[in-house]
């Protein structure tokens, strides 16, 4: 007890309620492992006193963490750390809930990785981008220290022309570079969000999006987005209603449904939005990533006004995920809260990577439409092979986008996929992708793998699922952040 409340340290000292301060405290020890699986907690009343706070306080927050299956809890028997790994390929352990990427984005040796979206191999004009970067270095201004904390202006130019030419004016002074699109919003969740804040968002949505609002100790309310998309008049009503500090929104090529919101209930969402003061997120990552080579909408924020819609992108779904660019067009004077934050973590992103981005970003709709009809071949690969070898499981076609949305009759999907995993497969069962339950019988499943990987991966989903229907499983929580 009294090693607990020493780590537990000023973990009251923040803004917000107490149980989600104590919350947040908990999780940053399970996460770090300072608090190891299976260690068991203090009962609620014994832990209230120890603190000065009330019962109710430490109830509340062993409640919000089991949810997100950090703690367990039976009564009678307790309260401890929810164990740290699950039984994987061939001995192999495998972390759940959060902890960062790494089992997925790292994955095992003779594991499929059927958990990222993500591209398989760079594109060549990448290479040829850097090729003309370099003898740039020498020409840079002998005053030039390398830390641009905003980013290089050559590149945050040719990001404000990108967004011009695609009919959303923007200056460079509107532009903040990020190392990726995922500390984009990390410094948006930072800006905007503190303990106990609302944030609205999809369900399902991007997971990498929930485990940096869980981790601002944000409570999370989830608007659905079904098979035909988002439901723009619950959006609406919700953001009327609830005024969330903050709603994150991805709008074009849903991860993970594929659905587009059409143009006209963009300009009802930036219209809401900006009339109850609701920072909106506007997840654009996957723009140009149609499967029928039809353009894209306009963006949300070209129909709000100044700092109501803050657009988030990146280069590592067009282009490559080791292209470690992203980019945040808000705003000047919220760029320039967020560039003190960002200042505060890296001092600025390399400048080789952000020259060669520059360069680079000319060829982007031609590498966008080749990515795109890559996609669709691979899209509709996976469809086949699903069809033919899980007949039972149901989806339906994305439009755009790189992953299928698939409905797995009458199971619990994270049970289903320690079985996968068994079998040499990883994929991502839903409850990743949604705070609401929502997602507990579906899986992501993306179609970027080369054709020949996708039928394997295919086979040795349906060799899981014969074993799994054969056996039958309890439900259990196989969770990581991916992207």
């Amino acid at each position: 007890m009294d090693r607990l409340v020493a780590q537990l340290g000023r973990w009251s000292a923040g803004r917000g309620p107490l149980y989600l301060l104590l919350a947040e405290r908990l999780r940053q020890l399970i996460d770090s492992g300072q608090l190891p699986p299976r260690a068991t907690l203090p009962p609620d009343r014994t832990l209230a006193e120890r603190l000065a706070v009330g019962r109710t306080t430490v109830v509340a927050a062993y409640d919000r963490l089991r949810q997100e299956r950090k703690l367990e809890r039976h009564q009678g028997r307790g309260t401890w750390v929810a164990p740290a790994v699950l039984s994987g390929w061939r001995g192999a352990q495998i972390a759940p809930a959060s902890p960062l990427f790494l089992n997925y984005l790292e994955p095992l040796d003779d594991v499929l990785p059927l958990a990222c979206a993500a591209p398989h191999g760079p594109p060549p004009e990448l290479a040829a981008a850097y090729q003309r970067a370099l003898p740039l270095l020498p020409e840079l201004d002998s005053g030039d220290i390398g830390y641009h904390p905003l980013g290089h202006p050559a590149l945050r130019a040719a990001l404000a022309e990108r967004h011009t030419s695609r009919g959303l004016p923007t200056d460079p002074g509107q532009i903040l570079v990020t190392t990726g699109g995922q500390q984009a919003l990390a410094l948006l969740a930072r800006l905007f969000l503190k303990p106990g804040d609302q944030v609205l968002v999809q369900a399902p949505t991007y997971p990498g999006a929930l485990e940096l609002f869980r981790e601002a100790a944000a409570l999370v309310r989830s608007v659905p987005t079904g098979p035909d998309g988002l439901d723009v008049a619950a959006w609406t009503a919700a953001v009327a209603a609830d005024r969330p500090g903050l709603a994150y929104l991805n709008p074009t090529h849903h991860n993970p449904t594929g659905a587009t919101v059409p143009t006209l209930a963009r300009r009802r969402i930036a219209e809401v939005a900006a009339e109850h003061g609701v920072p909106l997120i506007e997840d654009d990552i996957l723009a140009g990533l149609s499967l029928d080579g039809s353009e894209d909408p306009p963006n949300v924020a070209s129909f709000a006004p100044p700092g109501a819609v803050i657009t988030v992108g990146s280069l590592s779904k067009v282009v490559w995920g080791g292209m470690r660019v992203g980019w945040i067009r808000a705003a000047e004077g919220q760029i320039a809260q967020l560039s003190r934050i960002k200042s505060i973590h890296d001092l600025g992103s390399a400048v080789l990577e952000q020259l060669a981005a520059a360069e680079l970003l000319p060829a982007l709709p031609e590498i966008a439409a080749r990515r795109g009809a890559q996609l669709r071949a691979r899209h509709d690969h996976l469809c086949a092979q699903l069809a033919e070898q899980l007949p039972g499981w149901r989806f339906r076609r994305a439009g755009g986008g790189q992953c299928l949305w698939v409905r797995l009759p009458g199971c619990d999907a994270s049970a289903y996929a320690q079985v996968a995993l068994r079998h040499g497969v990883a994929v991502l069962p839903g409850d990743a992708l949604a705070t609401d339950g929502s997602g507990a019988d579906h899986l992501r499943i993306p179609f970027t793998a080369p054709p020949e990987q996708l039928t394997e991966s295919v086979t040795r989903l349906a060799a899981a699922w014969r074993a799994f229907r054969r056996t039958g499983h309890s439900p259990a929580a196989v969770h990581a952040m991916v992207v």
